[in-house]
């Protein structure tokens, strides 16, 4: 992202395991549920049953004009769409007038939730091609786009687990450059048996609740959700006098181009992201009031963040709310981004998960208890497989 003004986000939807709403989450969050268990929309053989962050309430599509069947990531991706539209204040007519675009990330995408078909078309047989339909139907982008009516610009970003971060920066920037007066930007996953037992078969996964950056940490919990922004133009929130609940500042993306899933041990590629997502804002790095690190509780994640986090920032306070999520991977980077302005709102900062012993490998710890914050900005990280690296820079108010 080139220098330039920072981008309103004038609503905010949100859904975890945490809660239904963005509300519902922070509360949960700040009072230190953390409730990882067994998933219970699948069943795995694997003879031990790692937790995960599932939502368990049904969702509620009640208020959606989808007549199409689709699959659980574009029904997350709706839900959180349709409440950051009432959010914002936003009417179907002032949509209708304006060009607005719609930026998604996701990594799983309901693609993996085919087992049967394709194991039924493998043994020759001639299985119903409704799951096939389903699947095609299931873009959540697309999802969006269709069911708001939406006209401008369409586009679904697979970049891993920095893809909803991704896709935020990407949504700034066609507002900054005139393409959209609008843009619904965020990222959706579910949980999924084949991502289950691949992250297992990874031998990066928890079978405890997850502790990002403890010295004892032993890997992720997966976790499934939504957050979608509304992004806006000067322009369209002065014509209808509506206020912004924050502002994304800068976005830099880089790539480690060292592995396929363990980043470079120096973070070479996060220090070029929050490099450009830093110069970008404008914002100096003793301005940031603290950092929503990535955070999986894997061992070389962690240690490589903590490590550039030390470097750049220094005494400055993060966590990682994966601890209270889990890694919703295509979501996690728009979760992350939705928790950072919802912390900026309370100038407050919740307690990191987990976190009970120092990593001597570390020169800094996160946070242990919820703690008061003074400061207008914050960085949301995002560290992928493939070694993507994005950073936004986010602030509660424009200067």
């Amino acid at each position: 992202m080139k220098p330039g003004n920072p981008v309103a986000v004038s609503g905010i939807g949100c859904l975890c395991a945490q809660g239904i709403n963005l509300s519902a989450c922070m509360d949960s969050v700040f009072n230190r549920r953390q409730k990882p268990a067994p998933p219970v929309g699948f069943s795995s053989s694997h003879p031990v049953s790692y937790p995960v962050f599932e939502i368990l309430t049904d969702l509620d599509l009640s208020g959606l004009d989808t007549k199409k069947e689709i699959l659980r990531t574009s029904q997350l991706a709706l839900i959180a769409a349709q409440d950051a539209i009432v959010d914002s204040g936003l009417t179907p007519e002032l949509l209708a007038k304006k060009k607005v675009g719609v930026c998604i990330g996701t990594t799983v995408g309901s693609a993996l939730n085919n087992e049967e078909f394709y194991r039924s078309y493998r043994e020759g047989k001639h299985p119903d091609m409704l799951p096939i339909k389903r699947f095609l139907n299931s873009n959540p982008a697309s999802c969006i786009a269709e069911e708001f009516k939406l006209s401008g610009p369409c586009q679904t970003v697979v970049n891993a687990c920095s893809s909803g971060s991704d896709a935020i920066g990407t949504a700034a920037s066609w507002i900054r450059s005139g393409v959209c007066d609008i843009v619904l930007a965020g990222g959706a996953d579910e949980l999924s048996r084949i991502t289950y037992n691949g992250f297992i078969s990874l031998m990066i996964t928890d079978s405890k609740p997850c502790r990002p950056f403890d010295r004892n940490r032993n890997g992720l919990n997966l976790g499934e959700g939504s957050a979608i922004l509304v992004l806006e133009s000067e322009s369209t929130l002065h014509e209808r006098e509506q206020k912004s609940r924050a502002f994304i500042y800068g976005y830099g993306s880089a790539s480690d181009a060292y592995h396929l899933t363990a980043p470079k041990p120096d973070g070479e590629g996060l220090r070029k992201a929050l490099s450009e997502a830093m110069a970008a804002s404008g914002v100096a790095a003793g301005d940031i009031a603290f950092i929503n690190a990535h955070g999986t509780g894997t061992r070389d994640n962690d240690r490589v963040e903590g490590n550039v986090i030390g470097t750049v920032f220094q005494s400055i306070p993060f966590f990682s709310n994966k601890g209270y999520t889990g890694h919703t991977l295509g979501a996690a980077g728009a979760i992350g981004a939705a928790f950072t302005i919802a912390c900026l709102e309370n100038q407050r900062v919740p307690a990191n998960a987990g976190f009970k012993e120092e990593d001597p490998e570390l020169s800094i710890s996160p946070t242990t208890f919820p703690s008061e914050i003074s400061g207008s900005f914050a960085v949301s990280e995002s560290l992928a497989f493939g070694g993507n690296n994005a950073v936004l820079v986010l602030g509660k108010e424009r200067l």
